[in-house]
C-alpha cells in the first residue's frame, strides 16, 4: 500500500476479487488453528482489561449500595444514566479507530494511527463537554422521566462527582483502541488492573473515612480513571515502540477530524442504540410497584449482562482487529476465516460463563444487595437472563467484524430495527399489559437477540465484504 496522504484518505483498500475462496465455503475455516491460537492469546488480555474498566464505575456503585437501599438506587440508576449518556457514546465513538488504525496498521501506514488517535481524542474532549452539560440536569431529566423524586435526587448528586471521570474515560477508550489495533496487550493489562487495585483503597477511604460518604464513591471512580489515563498516554509518549505510530503532537489530526466522525458517528450510534435499550429497562422500572426494589433488581440484570457482554468482548475486539488488520493487508480470506474462528470461540465462552453464572447467582446477586428479597427475586429471572448471555456472545462478535470491515452504518439500522421496532415494545407489552414486570423485561431481551442475530448473520453469509471508500 503506497498511498500515505492521509489529508484526505482513510487508510482504505480498493474492492478485492475474493470470488474464488474455496466455493465461499468460509465456516470451515474453523479448524485453523493457528488463528485460534492467535485469537485466545488475543482475547485473554482483552477481557481482562475490559472488565477491569467496567469495574472501577461498578465498585463505587456497591459501596453506595452498602450505605441504604435509597443509596443503592440512586447510584444504580446515576449509573445507567452515565453509560446511556456518556460511557457508551464514548466508547462507540472510539470504535473509529477499530477500522483506522486496523487497517491502517494492516496496510502497514504506521504513521496514520497516531495522526486518527490525536483526531479521535479531539472529538472525545468535544463531545464529553456536551454531554457534562447534560449531566448537570440529570434530576430534571429524570423527574420528567417519571422517576422517583428522591432516587432522581440521589442519582443526579452522584452523577455530578462523575463528570471528570467521562474526560479521562473518553480518552482512555481510544488509546486502547490505538494499542488494541497493533495487538499490544499486556501493558493494558497492567495499565489497568493497577488502577483498579489503587481504586479499591480509594473507594474505601473516601466513603468511610471522610465527610464524603456517598459522593465520595464517583469522585474514587473519576480519580481512579484519570490515573489510568496517565499511565497509559506516559507509556504510548516514552516507549520506544511508537516511534513509528506515534508522531508526535501534530496538526494534521484536525485536518481528519471530520474524515474521523463519518465512522465515529455511526460507531457511537451502534453501540448506544444497544446500550440504550437496556438501560431503558432501569427507567421501565420505575414505573412499575415498589420501585425503589424493583429499580435494584433490573439495574443488576443489566449490570450482570454488561459484565458477560465485557468478558465475550475480548473475542469481539479480536474478531475485529484481526478482520481489519487482515483486510489493510489484502487478505479477505484470512478475514473471513478470523470471523467463523471468533463465533466458534465465543460459544465455549459463553457456556463457560453461563454455567458460573447458573450455579452461582445468589453470590453473585450478593454482591450487589444484602437484602434477602432482592436476592430470591434474582434467582427466579437468572434463567432468562442466561438464554440472553448466550446470544448475545454471538451478536458482540458480529459487532466486532462490522467495525472491523467499516460496516458501522448497517449495524445502526440493524441494532434500530431490532431493538426499538421489535425489542422494546415487547418488553411494555409482557412487563405492564401480562403484569410479568421485571420477568417481562428480560424475556424482552430474548426475543431481540435472536431476531438481531438472524439479521447480522444473514448479511454476513459469505464473510465479511470490503466497504473502502474515501472519506474527505
Amino acid at each position: 500500500m503506497s498511498n500515505t496522504n492521509i489529508s484526505g484518505m482513510v487508510p482504505f483498500l480498493p474492492e478485492i476479487d475474493d470470488n474464488n475462496d474455496e466455493d465461499g465455503r468460509w465456516w470451515k475455516h474453523v479448524l485453523d488453528l493457528e488463528e485460534a491460537k492467535k485469537q485466545v492469546l488475543f482475547s485473554l488480555p482483552m477481557i481482562v482489561t475490559n472488565v477491569v474498566y467496567y469495574s472501577i464505575t461498578l465498585v463505587s456503585v456497591m459501596f453506595a449500595d452498602h450505605l441504604g437501599e435509597l443509596q443503592l438506587a440512586g447510584a444504580t440508576l446515576a449509573n445507567s444514566w452515565a453509560t446511556v449518556t456518556g460511557f457508551a457514546f464514548m466508547t462507540g465513538l472510539s470504535g473509529a479507530l477499530e477500522t483506522l488504525c486496523g487497517q491502517g496498521f494492516g496496510a502497514k501506514i504506521y504513521r496514520i494511527l497516531g495522526i486518527y488517535l490525536q483526531s479521535s481524542c479531539i472529538i472525545s474532549c468535544s463531545f464529553a463537554i456536551l454531554i457534562s452539560i447534560l449531566w448537570f440536569f440529570t434530576e430534571p431529566i429524570l423527574i420528567f422521566l417519571q422517576q422517583d423524586a428522591e432516587i432522581s435526587k440521589t442519582a443526579a448528586l452522584y452523577i455530578k462527582y462523575l463528570i471528570p471521570g467521562l474526560f479521562a474515560y473518553g480518552l482512555v477508550q481510544n488509546i486502547l483502541r490505538f494499542l488494541q489495533s497493533q495487538s499490544i496487550l499486556m501493558p493494558l493489562v497492567w495499565f489497568s488492573v493497577l488502577p483498579l487495585a489503587l481504586h479499591l483503597g480509594i473507594v474505601y477511604a473516601l466513603v468511610n473515612w471522610t465527610d464524603l460518604g456517598f459522593k465520595g464513591a464517583p469522585l474514587a471512580a473519576s480519580i481512579s480513571l484519570w490515573i489510568s489515563l496517565v499511565f497509559l498516554s506516559s507509556y504510548v509518549v516514552l516507549a520506544q515502540r511508537f516511534e513509528e505510530t506515534w508522531p508526535g503532537l501534530s496538526s494534521e489530526s484536525f485536518r481528519l477530524v471530520f474524515a474521523n466522525l463519518k465512522l465515529a458517528i455511526p460507531s457511537a450510534a451502534m453501540v448506544c442504540l444497544e446500550y440504550w435499550a437496556f438501560e431503558l429497562l432501569v427507567l421501565l422500572a420505575g414505573l412499575m410497584p415498589n420501585s425503589e426494589v424493583t429499580t435494584s433488581l433490573i439495574a443488576m440484570c443489566v449490570n450482570t449482562e454488561s459484565i458477560a457482554y465485557m468478558i465475550t468482548y475480548g473475542l469481539r475486539a479480536a474478531a475485529s482487529t484481526r478482520v481489519s488488520n487482515e483486510l489493510g493487508a489484502e487478505n479477505p480470506r484470512k478475514a473471513k476465516t478470523a470471523m467463523a474462528v471468533s463465533l466458534k470461540l465465543s460459544i465455549l465462552l459463553a457456556l463457560t460463563v453461563v454455567v458460573a453464572l447458573a450455579f452461582g447467582h445468589n453470590i453473585w446477586a450478593a454482591f450487589f444487595t444484602n437484602t434477602a428479597s432482592i436476592i430470591n427475586q434474582f434467582a427466579s429471572i437468572t434463567p432468562f437472563l442466561l438464554i440472553s448471555i448466550t446470544i448475545d456472545s454471538f451478536q458482540g462478535i458480529l459487532s466486532g467484524v462490522a467495525r472491523g470491515s467499516g460496516w458501522q452504518v448497517l449495524a445502526v439500522w440493524a441494532n434500530l430495527g431490532t431493538f426499538y421496532l421489535i425489542g422494546m415494545p415487547v418488553a411494555g407489552l409482557l412487563a405492564f399489559k401480562f403484569k410479568l414486570y421485571a420477568k417481562g423485561c428480560n424475556l424482552r431481551l430474548n426475543r431481540r437477540k435472536r431476531k438481531q442475530l438472524g439479521y447480522i448473520e444473514e448479511r454476513n453469509k459469505g464473510g465479511p465484504k470490503q466497504n473502502f471508500s474515501k472519506i474527505n
